[in-house]
């Protein structure tokens, strides 16, 4: 099989990078007619694959006023869109409120509810570090599924208690009750060493497979809390030779996606 970096073509087998893709893109499975919202290269690159192979449905944004109905590779010009309806501004809140839109963003800091930092480390009076701010991350909690991208698993990311919620966990939104919970679901947290979910008891996160390379002492080594650990974790899917065909010629042939998780 062949991959495009740069401009060349290596004979190789799955990288990190590809396999956290597939994760991804397993992730948007069973979405459905929904708009996939990925924010990273990773994600982009899994949202992308989950629409042009198992998810057809689901409904891609160009970034600005438009969903698209062709591939726009990571870093394309939004101008090679095809259109296939309009979205201005305004319109978007109202597939944000009601349950239609599933986001993969970034978490600097996540812990094991599923809350999610991204406004700065340290005392919110006085932070160590100025981070994004809020953002749209309490907005989206509350009215729609959300996933988590962390390239970088670490006991600094996975913490026991993140500094400033802002995407809201389900312990939170347990005790706000219907308000929260109503279209509350954290789906997924895909890193660099693995998959999570909060299929649970008391919905608190648990490892769902570990990558190729990976072992489960690594992860809980690289956890700062207490992970649930089935009793057999699978390792996490790897891209059939169409999925890795589309990634490396179609989706990312500029490979952007190995600068994001270099191969170990």
């Amino acid at each position: 099989m062949s991959e495009h970096i740069e401009g060349s073509i290596v004979d190789s087998g799955p990288t990190r990078a590809e396999v956290c893709a597939v994760a991804v893109a397993e992730a948007f499975r069973g979405d459905g007619e929904r708009l996939c919202n990925p924010i990273g290269i990773i994600p982009m690159v899994g949202g992308r694959l989950a629409r042009e192979t198992f998810e057809p449905d689901l409904v891609m944004t160009d970034g600005f006023g438009g969903f698209a109905a062709n591939v726009l590779p990571p870093g394309a010009d939004p101008a090679g869109a095809v259109v296939e309806a309009w979205n201005p501004y305004p319109q978007m809140f109202s597939v944000l409120w009601n349950g239609k839109r599933h986001v993969m963003m970034g978490a600097t800091q996540v812990d094991k509810w599923g809350n999610q930092n991204i406004a700065c480390i340290g005392d919110w009076h006085q932070p160590r570090s100025q981070l994004l701010g809020f953002r749209g991350a309490p907005g989206n909690t509350i009215n729609h599924t959300t996933s988590y991208w962390v390239p970088n698993h670490g006991t600094k990311v996975f913490v026991p208690a993140v500094d400033v919620v802002c995407g809201v966990g389900y312990d939170r939104a347990r005790e706000l009750g219907p308000v929260a919970s109503r279209f509350h679901e954290i789906r997924r947290v895909v890193s660099n060493l693995g998959v999570f979910d909060f299929d649970t008891t008391d919905n608190s996160m648990q490892l769902r497979s570990v990558h190729p390379g990976v072992t489960v002492d690594e992860v809980v080594a690289a956890t700062g809390f207490e992970l649930v650990i089935p009793s057999e974790v699978p390792e996490s899917r790897l891209p059939t030779d169409e999925e890795l065909r589309l990634i490396r010629e179609v989706i990312d042939p500029k490979g952007l996606r190995e600068r994001e998780v270099p191969n170990p």
